[in-house]
């Protein structure tokens, strides 16, 4: 059995980032108010906002990115690019960096975050975003599979509808832009409850962020994240865990996890990563 310390993980804080980071969970509105889009859109900079979009996530990159690209000129970005990477010497080849390194927001895509990771992790252009992202000099985006990458550890893959189980998740190394949280997308909609405590319950020092379709965890610099959208997001919090299971048990026998904190949060509410407090609109 695993006793966990409340006091010492209370005291794990997130990394501080300086601009928003936008955690939307897949499926997000491209056609009517676009409310999530919107809201990139204008944070990086609306009529002078210059965006790159990395659509490295998806098997048809050039088909998803001229679908975004539309988008946002639609919306009246001043600059779009597309950057098209499809292998790792791509994403350190310095065309891109000039770009980068004067672009207002970066909105990465859906598809697959084992590829997403596998084409871009330590390479030069993903180390501009993540630097460019904690120095607070452009809004970060991803969606679904860019979603799933921001936390140091990653939900690479699993499965739905079991009671929490190790065997239920698959875990491997993100790309750290958010860090200490593990982000599962589509959440409610593909019943993906008992996968993130899985997750949590095997990294007890992250907080678990569940984010429905049509729906976006707002993270500020000050690690407050507001929410967006049409569906809600789910904390878990271990900060308190008192027991699991977890290191004792066989990969596919049903996890114990004692006093973990659920929060369920919908359009308007707020949740600080540093205090673990839930903040809601009438506050």
């Amino acid at each position: 059995m695993l006793q966990l310390e409340s006091q010492s993980l209370a005291q794990e804080m997130p990394q501080s980032t300086k601009t928003a980071v936008m955690i939307i969970g897949g499926a997000e509105d491209k056609v009517h108010g676009r409310e999530i889009l919107h809201t990139f859109f204008s944070r990086a900079g609306a009529a002078d906002a210059a965006i790159a979009i990395i659509p490295s996530a998806s098997r048809e990159p050039a088909v998803i990115g001229e679908r975004y690209q539309h988008i946002f000129e639609e919306m009246g970005a001043k600059e779009i690019q597309i950057l098209d990477i499809r292998d790792r010497d791509a994403g350190n080849d310095p065309q891109w960096q000039e770009y980068l390194n004067r672009c207002t927001g970066v909105f990465m895509t859906g598809g697959d975050q084992l590829r997403l990771c596998g084409l871009l992790a330590d390479t030069l252009v993903m180390e501009t975003v993540r630097q460019r992202t904690l120095e607070g000099k452009i809004t970060l985006a991803g969606t679904s599979a860019g979603a799933a990458v921001m936390g140091y550890q990653m939900i690479a893959g699993g499965g739905s509808g079991e009671s929490p189980n190790r065997s239920l998740v698959d875990l491997t190394t993100g790309l750290g832009i958010v860090s200490d949280v593990i982000v599962d997308q589509h959440f409610h909609n593909r019943n993906r409850m008992a996968r993130l405590i899985s997750a949590i319950a095997s990294h007890p020092q992250c907080i678990g962020i569940g984010i429905d379709e049509d729906t976006c965890a707002m993270v500020e610099g000050d690690g407050l994240i507001q929410v967006m959208g049409k569906g809600t997001v789910t904390i878990l919090d271990p900060g308190e865990l008192t027991h699991t299971n977890e290191p004792n048990v066989g990969a596919t026998e049903p996890l114990s996890v004692f006093n973990l904190r659920l929060h369920v949060l919908c359009h308007g509410d707020r949740y600080d990563m540093r205090s673990r407090k839930v903040i809601s609109p009438e506050s």
